[in-house]
This record gives C-alpha cells, sequence and structure tokens, in this order.
C-alpha cells in the first residue's frame, strides 16, 4: 500500500478503490475537480470525511442547479458545518459550476476535455517513493492553464495534478503498492 493511506480506514479505502482508477463519466470528474480545490491547504482525509455533506449542500453535484444558487443558498453553505466554511472555495463551487456548463455546450464533454490533458490514456508512473511524486508536472500545468482560460477557480498546477492522480489520468501508486497496475493479476 502507498504509505500515505496508512491508518485511517477511509483513506485506504479510497486508496484501494479510487485513487488512480480512470474516472470517465463527466459529473465525477467534475466532483472530484471541486473536492479537490476545497482540500487546498487542507488535508486530503478531511474532505473525505466531509464528502457525503458536499454531496447534499451541492445537490448530489449537478452543475446545472448549482450554477443557480442564489446568495442566499451560499450562505447557508457557509453556516454548513459538514464542510469547509471558506467563502471563496464555496463560491468557487458555482462560478465552476458554471463553467463546467459553459464548457459542455461548445458539444465536448467534460469527461472528454479533461481526458485529452493525458492523449485519452492514463500515464502509469513507477516510482519507488513517495519522495519521487512530483506535485506538479507540465501537463498538470497544462490543464491548470486550460481551466482558468474556461473560467474554472481553485485550479492551480498542483491542485490539477492531485486531481489528475485521483481522477486516473495518473496512476501514481508506488510499485510495490499493490494496486499498481504492474502488480495487479488479470484473469
Amino acid at each position: 500500500m502507498c504509505p500515505w493511506a496508512v491508518g485511517d480506514v477511509l483513506y485506504r479505502e479510497y486508496h484501494d478503490q479510487e485513487w488512480g482508477v480512470p474516472q470517465y463519466d463527466s459529473r465525477k470528474l467534475f466532483e472530484l475537480l471541486l473536492l479537490e480545490g476545497a482540500q487546498a491547504g487542507l488535508s486530503w482525509i478531511t474532505v473525505l470525511r466531509k464528502r457525503e455533506n458536499y454531496r447534499k449542500a451541492f445537490y448530489d453535484f449537478d452543475p446545472v442547479r448549482m450554477s443557480k444558487m442564489t446568495p442566499n443558498a451560499i450562505e447557508a453553505c457557509l453556516k454548513n458545518p459538514g464542510i469547509i466554511r471558506n467563502r471563496l472555495k464555496v463560491n468557487a463551487f458555482v462560478t465552476n459550476a458554471r463553467a463546467y456548463l459553459e464548457l459542455e455546450a461548445t458539444g465536448v464533454s467534460f469527461s472528454e476535455w479533461i481526458w485529452n490533458t493525458v492523449d485519452g490514456k492514463p500515464i502509469i508512473n513507477s516510482f519507488s517513493s513517495m519522495e519521487d511524486v512530483p506535485v506538479s508536472t507540465p501537463a498538470s500545468d497544462d490543464l491548470s492553464k486550460r481551466l482558468k482560460t474556461a473560467g474554472f477557480k481553485f485550479v492551480g498546477t498542483t491542485i490539477c495534478y492531485a486531481y489528475m492522480q485521483a481522477a486516473g489520468l495518473v496512476n501514481d501508486h508506488l510499485i510495490s503498492c499493490y494496486c499498481h497496475p504492474k502488480k495487479k493479476i488479470t484473469l
């Protein structure tokens, strides 16, 4: 197992079942992007523990409903102890929902647009220690720039690289980890 996932059952489940697994569903990719932005400056376990509360507060990450959130709805979120009550991050959720809808209105799915970052194929890395894993790459730089140009917020290159790992665009399971693709047995 990758050392960052040791010590918490929720982390282990996330590591084993989600992290590094290619995700192609546009709505799930949107959710992950928002949650990675919410994590900025905090530990990922904090966000994982609040994920269900985020789903409830933000209409299961329905971008149409989120894009129509009123100032009163935003204020209600800021009073919700079940989420990270940071005004800039909460406002970014609404901004990002609008950017998502504008992007999809061009006729390209969010999934396709995101996966274009890696030419539609996951990057499988073979790192032997966590110290070898980068916090950003030219691909995350590019994704960050494209997202910002499209109107998204909280999408710096470090957030984008963590997002790419979470969504399976990049597989950074250590080569010693049972989740590394070279360790998996296929029948």
